[in-house]
């Protein structure tokens, strides 16, 4: 296969801001976590496929299987769909009185 290009699970962008270590990354349809810090406009590798444990908004609770959006002004995830980015679906139970969740990236 000739225009074969990469698997995709990791991909190398340009940070569209300072990025940190495991902190979600939204660029358009894009998402992902990313592996690295980054300065902006340098080269990120972000993973767009696995589960992640996430910060979340603190009053939000999630079910198994409850979609997860990314509230990208708080850099949280929460329940909200209105504003915020699709990013996966909840794999573990988080009741409001937990700080994270364990997203599957989707």
């Amino acid at each position: 296969m000739k225009n074969y290009v990469q698997r995709g699970i990791t991909l190398t962008v340009p940070a569209p801001a300072v990025v940190l270590s495991g902190q979600v990354v939204v660029m358009g349809e894009l998402h992902g976590v990313a592996a690295g810090d980054a300065a902006e406009g340098a080269d990120l590798d972000v993973t767009t496929e696995g589960v992640f444990e996430l910060p979340k908004v603190a009053a939000d609770a999630f079910t198994i299987g409850a979609k997860v959006y990314f509230k990208a002004a708080d850099n949280l995830v929460t329940t909200t769909a209105s504003g915020n980015t699709l990013i996966g679906i909840a794999v573990t139970a988080a009741p409001a009185t937990t700080a994270t969740v364990n997203v599957k990236l989707g």
